[in-house]
């Protein structure tokens, strides 16, 4: 492994170097490219070029490639390069055959015919994705071609895809888009979408603006199915292209398309997604999800600066004030702990690991935040946020190392070989076994979304060969300071807990803690889940920045109130109890992931379902880590805080 791991070196600084300096000239979003009728080299192009990506369903977790189906190829045509996102999300973009030329406007163009045979494994598959209601999603200039229809209380919603077709049960029910049309009526039979009118539209570029020709500022079509009878006698207004359940024989399918150019003086490229996010439903339930969440950080809030400004504040006073050895001996309340508050707790080497692990999420998490809150990693600029993070959680391996190895110094801990190793691949480990079970899934699957063997082997070479070498940095530095000193010197002998009420017991004390973090986020977890999920944009990266904040200091605060209730009652326990105590809002989480299962989609198939809930196991442990690391460290100061203001004998 270290040989290789040389070998690969160079490459993956390379990969690491490069990387900034080409977001740092794209970024946000990617160059606008200029049209024009006639191609001025190096100024203006006039071959508009449609690329395909994968097909995907809200009914499967399985995407699949374009060809996968059959459908016309471009045939030789080079496939645009995608970064280490893209591949993780399953993204696979390729040439189509629809090339158009700028402001000539074609219709019906015949594109080509596919045959199949009845019982044909391809044809089976086509209808299979029709049944499932798979969706294409076709690319334009970087933007995805939209089918806009409307919905309820006269709205329209712009969907950036478009089924392969519809079927109409044996009953005669249609499904999906077959309600679309009353032409689509024949009783088990399947029809395709082998026609689509595109419209694209441009704004012209002002000279002021340093450029020449127009711009695209939107591309639109809409489906249709229609049965042609030759390649030379084609017809986009006949009846539509049926595909019968029970036809026996061959099947020829031809696909067409006729597209038109519209001038929008009104659009710019710089606002032409614009048309996509705000057709979108529920954005205003953000603000009620905002709302929701300040209220709880405000009540939180209240609870938090009385306890310190009040109570703690008086008992401070009145433990500072007893000078005989009469008061000292009643002592009551947290002060009483003082002696055992800074024990080092049982499996203290466990929950440095997790600390380390939490501490390389969190920061990872913050900084690619920050990024799309700044425009960077907008949708349009495609697997840019995944890149970001996994390139951000290589690199963090230092800090992990550091923060693993000072805790379990601290907690008298000797066996440091194992500390840095177990940091460096316990939680890496877990997440990384169940991520390639899930792979072993998809390639059996022959899904799109599979990852090739080339990039899983970059990943652990990533892993490896830069992670775990900064995680080992990160230990030497920690292990080398002097342990954490403590306001308050540990008696030697364990003081006994008194008998705890019901609230105070750590099981019910972890699972109330648990409650208020999770109101902060369930409503913004909807739209993650529906982004991820239901394949819906997710573009709003300042609310859930915001949100991210907030469920910080939720669960600080959170965490800290309920260590000041068990200090009080002489429970000294308090490292595990406050990891968990936040940590447990991963738990309502995976509850929260398993009713949105089963409530919100329509996912069928045991591959679908065992997919969804491995990917479900990894973001709750990540999510776990995360939130637990937030509640030790806040528990941490506090108690350090109030301890260090004390006078103790």
């Amino acid at each position: 492994m270290g040989a290789l791991c040389i070998k690969l070196l160079p490459r993956l600084f390379l990969l690491m170097v490069t990387l900034p300096v080409n977001l740092s000239f794209y970024l946000p979003g990617l160059a606008p490219v200029s049209f024009c009728e006639e191609e001025k080299e190096g100024i203006c192009e006039n071959k508009i070029q449609l690329y395909v990506n994968r097909l995907d369903s809200v009914e499967s977790v399985l995407p699949y490639e374009y060809n996968a189906f059959g459908f016309c190829s471009a045939g030789g045509k080079k496939r645009p390069s995608e970064n280490l996102g893209q591949v993780l999300f399953g993204e696979r973009i390729e040439p189509s055959p629809y090339v158009f030329n700028f402001k000539k406007n074609e219709d019906c163009k015949y594109v080509c015919t596919v045959k199949y045979n009845s019982g044909d494994q391809k044809l089976d598959f086509l209808k299979k994705a029709m049944l499932l209601n798979y969706q294409h999603h076709w690319i334009i200039d970087n933007m995805p071609v939209t089918w806009c229809y409307d919905v309820e209380e006269s709205l329209k919603f712009c969907n950036p895809g478009f089924p392969i077709g519809c079927y109409v049960t044996e009953q005669g029910h249609p499904k999906d888009a077959c309600v679309i049309s009353s032409d689509f009526h024949e009783k088990d039979t399947f029809y395709i979408f082998n026609h689509v009118d595109i419209t694209i539209s441009y704004h012209v570029v002002d000279k002021s603006e340093g450029a020449e020709g127009a711009r695209l500022v939107s591309a639109k079509l809409e489906p249709k199915s229609v049965k042609h009878a030759k390649p030379d006698q084609l017809d986009c207004s006949g009846t539509p292209m049926e595909i019968s359940n029970k036809h026996q024989g061959e099947v020829a399918i031809i696909y067409t398309y006729s597209v038109k150019f519209r001038e929008e003086p009104a659009i710019r490229w710089a606002s032409r997604w614009d048309y996509i996010l705000e057709s979108m439903p529920h954005t205003n339930i953000q603000w009620f999800s905002i709302m929701n969440s300040l209220v709880i950080v405000l009540f939180l809030s209240g609870m938090v600066a009385m306890i310190m400004l009040r109570t703690l504040h008086k008992d401070i006073a009145r433990y500072n004030q007893m000078d005989s050895a009469e008061d000292a001996q009643e002592e009551f309340g947290w002060k009483l702990v003082h002696g055992d508050v800074f024990r080092p707790p049982r499996k203290g080497m466990l929950l440095s690991v997790f600390l380390g692990s939490g501490t390389q999420i969190f920061i990872m998490t913050f900084v690619t935040l920050f990024f799309a809150c700044l425009g960077f990693l907008s949708p349009a600029n495609r697997g840019a946020l995944m890149t970001c993070a996994v390139v951000l959680w290589v690199l963090l391996g230092t800090p992990a190392g550091y923060i693993a190895a000072r805790f379990y110094k601290s907690f008298g801990g000797e066996k440091w070989k194992t500390n840095v190793l177990m940091t460096a691949f316990l939680c890496p480990g877990i997440v990384f076994a169940d991520f390639f079970v899930m792979n072993l899934i998809l390639w059996g699957e022959g899904s799109s979304a599979a990852i090739p063997f080339g990039t899983l082997v970059a990943i652990l070479a990533l892993w490896f060969c830069i992670s775990v070498p900064l995680t080992f940095i990160g230990a030497y530095f920690g292990f080398k300071k002097n342990a954490i000193e403590h306001p308050v010197r540990t008696n030697q002998i364990p003081r006994q807990i008194p008998e705890q009420s019901f609230y105070t017991k750590p099981i019910p004390g972890i699972i109330m803690g648990g409650i208020l973090p999770f109101g902060c986020i369930f409503i913004q977890l909807f739209f993650i889940l529906n982004s991820i999920w239901s394949h819906q944009m997710y573009y709003m990266f300042g609310f859930l920045f915001l949100v991210f904040i907030i469920l910080v200091i939720t669960c600080s605060e959170a965490t800290i109130l309920l260590c000041y209730f068990h200090l009080c009652a002489e429970d000294y326990h308090w490292q595990w109890r406050s990891f968990l105590t936040s940590g447990f809002t991963a738990i309502y989480f995976l509850v929260y992931a398993v009713h949105y299962f089963f409530s919100k989609l329509q996912i069928t198939g045991t591959a679908s379902t065992i997919l969804y809930f491995g990917y479900t196991m990894i973001m709750a442990l990540i999510f776990f880590l995360f939130t637990g690391t937030i509640g030790f460290f806040a528990c941490f100061w506090f108690v350090t805080k109030i301890y260090s203001v004390v006078k103790v004998d």
